[in-house]
């Protein structure tokens, strides 16, 4: 495969403390990327440079703010640096068109941040009729470039999801209630961001083909 890529996975931060559960490391390694967690930092540049890939991985709730709401009862954010560290990361990271993977809270933001709005807590805002919150449910991989086309059972494990979709993005994979589990954006090399948790189902021929496909891109 020649040079391993660098993959960088964003960390959230709280008090003096940094942390990000080891399993995205671990996906990243399995599929031939060497893991580099990224704390929170004021030069994000310099990351984007660095990197070859950037794994935006999952999390508790991204502020409402951002995306114009007031905050309900059932939000609970990450801290305001890991997101402002993000949303400023993603900026040069684009303009290097390196390939990006949002996660869960990752495919959220990636969603805010091209301009798109969330549920705040998909079941009294949505039409929904499985748990998206504990559990496994089926989704429907349609027609894209990323990943087999057919219907897979994934874990759940969220209570926001996609409400109004970003500004270029496309989604691709559906709950069988109709929310989106995963988007592209076409005019990019490698956009991707999925609501569920591959890095947990590493065994599953789903996971390894999203993060193959991830390390082939983010390869120098």
């Amino acid at each position: 495969m020649g040079v391993k890529p660098l993959i960088g996975i964003t960390m959230d931060k709280e008090g003096e403390q940094v942390k990000m559960k080891y399993s995205y490391a671990a996906a990243v390694r399995k599929s031939g990327g060497v893991p580099v967690f990224l704390p929170p930092d004021r030069n994000a540049s310099d990351y984007a440079a660095f990197i070859d890939g950037l794994l935006i991985p999952g999390g508790d709730d991204l502020a409402p703010e951002y995306y114009g709401e007031p905050a309900s009862t059932e939000v609970r954010t990450v801290s305001r640096e890991r997101s402002d560290f993000e949303f400023s990361l993603l900026n040069p990271v684009m303009e290097l068109r390196k390939p990006v993977l949002g996660i869960c809270y990752g495919m959220q933001l990636l969603n805010v941040f091209f301009g798109g709005t969330l549920f705040q807590d998909i079941e009294p805002h949505a039409e929904v009729a499985i748990n998206h919150k504990t559990g496994y449910h089926k989704i429907v991989s349609t027609e894209n470039r990323f990943l087999e086309q057919g219907t897979f059972s994934v874990n759940s494990t969220h209570h926001q999801g996609v409400k109004n979709i970003g500004d270029g993005l496309s989604a691709f994979v559906f709950s069988p209630d109709n929310l989106a589990e995963a988007f592209s954006r076409e005019d990019y090399p490698f956009l991707v961001g999925v609501q569920w948790h591959p890095e947990r189902d590493m065994e599953s021929v789903l996971s390894m083909h999203l993060f193959s496909k991830f390390i082939e891109a983010s390869q120098r």
